[in-house]
C-alpha cells in the first residue's frame, strides 16, 4: 500500500497529462485552469487506495480516479455560478475570470469528459463505472437542489439536512471508493460494503467541514471562517442550536440569520456564542464521531486483511480530526 502522499503525487502527475492545450481554447482553458487550482484531491485518492485495497495496482484505477476528479470540479464550476461565487481556493472562479456561458459551456464539456474516461476500461468495468457514476451524478444534483430549496425555508429537519449532505457530498466519496472496488473487480459484496464506509466517512466529513467553518483556525483553514454563517446556511450547527435555545433566543438567533450585514465580525461571534451556549457545538461533534464509528463498523464486513482495515480506520482518523 502506498501512502495519501504518494497517491497524491501520482494523480497529480497523471492530471498534468489529461490538462493539455486543446482547441478551442475558450473552452479548454477554464477546464485546465479550475483542474489545476488544487484542492485535497480527497476523491481520486480513496479511488486509487480503494483499488490497492482489493489487490490490484491502483495505476490502474487513474482513470477512474481522474474520472471522480474531473466531475467534482465540474459541480464546482457550476455551483460557483449558482451561489456567485467571485472565489475557489483563493482565486478567481471560472465564471469571473472569463464569464458565466464559458463557466456553463466548460462545465458541460466537464461532464462528458468524466464519463470518456470510463472508456479506457474494459466493456464489463465501462458498464459497472458508468451505472455507478449516473447514479451518484444525479444524486449531486438532487442534493444541491435540497441546498438551494433550504435557503428560502424556515422549517429544515436534521433528517433533511442529513440527507442532503449525503447526496450533495457524501454519496460521491462513496462512489469514489467502488469505483476502485470496480476496477479490481472486487465482489459485489466488498463494493457496496467500500461504497457504504464511504458514504458514512463522507456525511462525517461535511459535517466536521461545518464545524470547522465556525470553529476552525483561520491560518489552517483555508477559507474565511463563518462563511456559512455570513450566507445564513442552515447547517446542522445552525438546526441543533434552534432545537435547543429557549424560544427568546431562538427568534434572535433566526432574526441574525435573515438578515446581511456589511461588517459581520460581530454577527459571526454572536452566533458562534450560541452555538456553544446551546449545546450545539458539541452536538455536532458527537455527531462526527457517530458517524465515523458508523463507517469503521462497516470495514468488519468487507474480506480484507486486518492491516488493510487498520489502514482504512487510520485514514479515517486522519480525516476527522483535521484542521483543513
Amino acid at each position: 500500500m502506498q501512502t495519501t502522499q504518494d497517491y497524491q503525487k501520482a494523480f497529480i502527475t497523471y492530471l498534468e497529462t489529461f490538462s493539455r492545450d486543446r482547441e478551442p481554447e475558450n473552452l479548454y482553458t477554464p477546464i485546465n485552469y479550475i483542474l489545476k487550482l488544487g484542492g485535497k484531491r480527497l476523491r481520486p485518492v480513496l479511488t486509487l487506495m480503494s483499488a490497492e485495497i482489493f489487490d490490484v495496482d491502483y495505476k490502474k484505477a487513474l482513470d477512474a480516479a481522474l474520472s471522480i476528479e474531473v466531475f467534482h470540479n465540474f459541480s464546482l464550476v457550476h455551483d460557483d455560478i449558482m451561489d456567485a461565487a467571485p472565489l475557489r481556493r483563493g482565486k478567481q472562479t471560472v465564471h469571473e475570470k472569463w464569464d458565466v456561458n464559458t463557466g456553463i459551456l466548460s462545465g458541460d464539456a466537464m461532464l462528458i469528459l468524466a464519463y470518456q474516461l470510463f472508456e479506457n476500461y474494459d466493456a464489463e468495468t465501462f458498464v459497472a463505472l458508468a451505472k455507478l457514476f449516473s447514479k451518484t451524478a444525479l444524486e449531486v444534483c438532487e442534493g444541491q437542489q435540497y441546498d438551494v430549496d433550504f435557503e428560502t425555508r424556515d422549517d429544515v429537519t436534521i433528517l433533511e439536512y442529513l440527507k442532503m449532505i449525503e447526496y450533495k457530498t457524501a454519496v460521491l466519496v462513496g462512489a469514489a471508493m467502488k469505483m476502485g472496488a470496480i476496477v479490481a473487480k472486487a465482489s459485489e459484496e466488498d463494493q457496496n460494503s467500500i461504497y457504504e464506509f464511504g458514504r458514512l466517512l463522507g456525511i462525517a466529513f461535511q459535517l466536521q467541514d461545518d464545524y470547522l467553518d465556525a470553529f476552525g483556525d483561520p491560518e489552517t483553514f483555508g477559507k474565511q471562517v463563518g462563511g456559512d454563517i455570513i450566507e445564513n446556511k442552515k447547517t446542522y450547527l445552525y438546526i441543533k442550536a434552534i432545537e435547543f435555545l429557549n424560544t427568546s433566543k431562538s427568534k434572535q438567533l433566526q432574526q441574525l440569520f435573515g438578515v446581511s450585514l456589511e461588517d459581520n465580525e460581530e454577527k459571526i461571534n454572536t452566533v458562534k456564542q450560541f452555538f456553544v451556549e446551546s449545546g450545539s457545538a458539541d452536538a455536532t461533534k458527537e455527531e462526527i464521531e457517530n458517524y465515523t464509528n458508523k463507517a469503521f463498523s462497516v470495514l468488519d464486513s468487507l474480506s480484507i486483511s486486518n492491516e488493510k482495515k487498520a489502514l482504512l480506520k487510520q485514514f479515517g482518523h486522519i480525516l476527522m480530526t483535521r484542521k483543513v
